[in-house]
Order: C-alpha cells, then sequence, then structure tokens
C-alpha cells in the first residue's frame, strides 16, 4: 500500500509530484553553483530504477553514474549495460580482492570498509542523487532526509528538512562539499514497485528469483543464509574470496599480526559464523 497521507498515483499532490519537486529544486541548487547536471548515484536496484525515471519525468539535465565494485551479481552488470548504454563507469583504484588483502579482516556490518572505497567514492563537490530510504532501515530513519549536506569529511554533515529555511540553507551554502538529494526517501518498498509497473519499466531477473534486494556478492548486511545463497549460486566468487583470503593471512603473518586462521576457508567459515567467535581474529 502506498502512503495514505500522499498516495503514489492520484489528485492532488501525491509522492511522484513530491519526489519531482525535490529533484527540480535540487537542479535548480546545482545551477546557482555552476553545474549543468545532477549527478545520479546508480546501482541497477529497483531504488535506482525509479530515481533515474523520476529525473527524466521531472526534465532536467543528469548522469547516471556507476561504481565498479567487482562483486555485483553478474544478472545485474548485464541488465544495466542492456538497459541504460548512458551509464558512466567509474572504476576504482582499488579491488575488492586487494582491499582484503590490505585491511587484514573481511568486511563486517559495522565495518564496511567495501562501500566506502568501492561503492561511495565519486560526486564530490556535486548535487548527487541517490535512492536512499527510511524503509530500508532504522538507521536511515533517524539520520537522513530529503537534502543532505557533507562537508569535506563525512562527520561534518547538515541536514536539511524540505522546508523554506532548509531550502535558502541548502541553496546558498558556497563550501566545496557533497549534496545529497534522496527524492524518494519516503517511499514504501510497495510505492517502488508500484511505481515500476505502472510505467512498465525494465528491472533485473534476480527479483522475480526471489531477491528482494540486490547487493554484493557475500555482502555482511546479508543474513547468512543469503550470503552461503550467493557462495552456491556463484561459486567463482566464493573462490575468489578464498583466494583473496589465502593472501588476506600471509599479509597478516607478514606484518607479525594475531592471526589464528589457517587458511581461506577457516575465514569463511568464521566470516559466516559456521565457527566460534574465539576461533577467529576477535
Amino acid at each position: 500500500m502506498a502512503l495514505k497521507s500522499n498516495p503514489l498515483f492520484g489528485e492532488g499532490r501525491n509522492l511522484i509530484d513530491i519526489s519531482i519537486e525535490r529533484i527540480k529544486f535540487a537542479f535548480k541548487a546545482a545551477e546557482a553553483r555552476g553545474k549543468d547536471s545532477l549527478y545520479v548515484a546508480f546501482s541497477g536496484g529497483k531504488d535506482s530504477i525509479v530515481v533515474a525515471h523520476l529525473c527524466k519525468l521531472a526534465a532536467i539535465p543528469y548522469t547516471l553514474n556507476y561504481n565498479i565494485t567487482g562483486i555485483d551479481p553478474p544478472e545485474l552488470i548485464y541488465f544495466m549495460r542492456k538497459y541504460y548504454p548512458e551509464l558512466i563507469w567509474h572504476k576504482n583504484d582499488k579491488t575488492m580482492w586487494q582491499l582484503l588483502e590490505e585491511k587484514g579482516t573481511p568486511p563486517l556490518p559495522r565495518s564496511r570498509y567495501c562501500c566506502s572505497e568501492l561503492k561511495e567514492r565519486g560526486g564530490e563537490d556535486e548535487f548527487c542523487v541517490t535512492g536512499v530510504r527510511w524503509a530500508e532501515s532504522n538507521n536511515r530513519k533517524n539520520n537522513r532526509d530529503a537534502f543532505e549536506n557533507f562537508g569535506v569529511n563525512k562527520s561534518e554533515k547538515m541536514l536539511f528538512n524540505d522546508n523554506d529555511e532548509g531550502r535558502r540553507q541548502f541553496e546558498t551554502c558556497q563550501m566545496k562539499r557533497k549534496f545529497i538529494i534522496n527524492p524518494i526517501i519516503d517511499w514504501t518498498t510497495e510505492d517502488v514497485w508500484e511505481f515500476i509497473h505502472r510505467f512498465n519499466l525494465p528491472y533485473c531477473k534476480l527479483y522475480d528469483e526471489g531477491y528482494d534486494r540486490l547487493g554484493c556478492i557475500g555482502c555482511p548486511l546479508k543474513s547468512v543464509r543469503l550470503r552461503k545463497q550467493d557462495f552456491i549460486k556463484y561459486p567463482k566468487f566464493e573462490r575468489l574470496y578464498l583466494r583473496a583470503f589465502d593472501k588476506m593471512i600471509a599479509n597478516r603473518q607478514l606484518k607479525g599480526m594475531k592471526c589464528t586462521w589457517k587458511d581461506g576457508k577457516d575465514v569463511m567459515r568464521w566470516w559466516l559464523k559456521e565457527a566460534k567467535k574465539e576461533d577467529g581474529l576477535f
């Protein structure tokens, strides 16, 4: 069901209208800073699909930008290549496998260096449009808003509510910052799918195979069951992880760091919570 106060479709100021207004306002703010387009952070998932089409409906200039992680599902890559030929593909300085070796531990729910290093780069001093939604997590509900302003250091963050005072602040800020626009922040998952089906937008086939969210293969934010499912479905990526874990262990030993893992399979068992906590690094 769509939100009762602002239904997705229908008469009056609905969610689509509100989201388009946010995008148009953001573009005006971007123009005031000498920008000629909005920077859309695109992942190929359902939320990105909606945001991209909303930008199209808003009839403003924008670019679609994807950071190559190297660990996204192949089906998602094929989908983006087929349906978004205008997509700009950004290569990262390091691969996931290099990061594992350097960091000395797999990414964990509270230490997802892979996100900051692979997914969130780019868009500095730009007006960045994302598909972030409150419905995705309590953390987003508490800390994200329709308009956000990040300093050079992400801890320097200001939120801008959708009101006149906030809009003035957002539009007149002259510092080098990363402006974030979350036009569908208040949409539900049902709203997202209703929009996709109403406009007959193509989407990655993995959703029809039972996936409710798409993300990196082995992502620690997924449940253990889904991560194991990832490695059954994509055994090549499991082998790549195991090889990187072996190198990670060797690098820890070379540096004289504590390590009770014997090999990559030990790390994988610990990472997937098949081993006792004390059998691992911590």
